[in-house]
């Protein structure tokens, strides 16, 4: 298929190399100019990307970006005013708001456009190695045309119902996310200040019903304080603000993420923003006095 992939960050420079590896055309574009993907066109602009493209697939930072990249200024939809691009499918699997997502498929929809909310789990190195995980809204004849894609990039796809649902269940996913690997934190810092060994504690919780995925993929990271980015913590701190701001609209109250909220702010503020989400764990040793050798980052 011909693909217009647009946004080489951590995640979507593997996935448009994915995309490549399984001999679909792609034409990528940056925001910042010199990232390259081997075997890829390289576009100045989403309008040139978007030009004679099946699809245009979008992995970029927030809900703003996505705007400005499909309506501002040498837009997709400059593009598609052109009427170069019949059948099209816009496939967005950056983390946005969901009701944004829906306004943006209506807008598309007058130029015959098909519009696939797809954001997906797996980090980055799900990304690299093709094994991500796909939450997807939109129509089912548009999804069915897009498994080549998905089937590059991933291992699996969930349909959880029409345009914006995929984006409110990865708002959900990372809400759950957040709150698992603060429970660790906070139990990792309380057991390491009463005298625990952080080995054993890790052994004991791999031993229990306490154990979980996030905590699987985390504590080696944390156990060598290694907060190298796979998930950076801005990101997760801009969803923890998307799924309060869809909380508040659908008048749901969160009152724990909202207290995880404010930690994510002070890390922030201590100008972590830009290592792994789980270097939140530094703040709370830092207010509970702990000391820990051989940080890495």
């Amino acid at each position: 298929m011909r693909v217009a992939f647009l946004g080489l960050g951590i995640m979507g420079h593997a996935m448009a190399t994915n995309l490549v590896t399984a001999r679909h055309e792609v034409t990528v574009w940056n925001r910042t100019p010199g990232k390259l993907v081997e075997g890829a066109g390289i576009a100045p602009t989403p309008a040139a990307a978007a030009r004679g493209a099946e699809v245009v697939w979008l992995c970029v930072s927030d809900t703003a970006a996505v705007e400005k990249i499909l309506f501002g200024p040498e837009g997709v939809e400059q593009s598609l005013a052109e009427g170069s691009s019949p059948n099209m499918i816009i496939a967005d699997s950056s983390t946005i708001s969901p009701s944004a997502t829906v306004k943006f498929a209506e807008r598309v929809r007058g130029n015959g456009v098909a519009y696939v909310d797809a954001p997906m789990t797996g980090s980055k190195i799900g990304a690299a190695n093709g094994t991500l995980i796909f939450m997807v809204g939109g129509d089912e004849a548009a999804i069915e045309r897009l498994k080549p894609l998905f089937a590059a990039m991933g291992k699996k796809i969930f349909r959880m119902g029409d345009i914006g649902k995929g984006q409110a269940t990865k708002l959900a996913m990372n809400l759950q996310i957040a709150l698992i690997f603060e429970g660790f934190a906070e139990a990792l810092t309380l057991a390491t200040k009463l005298g625990v060994d952080s080995q054993q504690l890790l052994a004991l919780i791999e031993a229990t019903m306490v154990r979980s995925g996030v905590v699987d993929y985390k504590a080696p990271f944390v156990l060598r304080r290694d907060f190298t980015p796979n998930f950076p913590l801005r990101l997760m701190h801009k969803d923890i603000l998307l799924a309060l701001a869809a909380a508040k609209e659908a008048r749901v109250k969160l009152p724990a993420l909202e207290t995880v909220e404010e930690i994510y702010e002070l890390a922030t503020e201590e100008g972590h923003e830009d290592l792994d989400y789980a270097a939140t764990l530094t703040l709370l040793e830092k207010w509970a006095g702990v000391q820990v050798k051989g940080e890495a980052a």
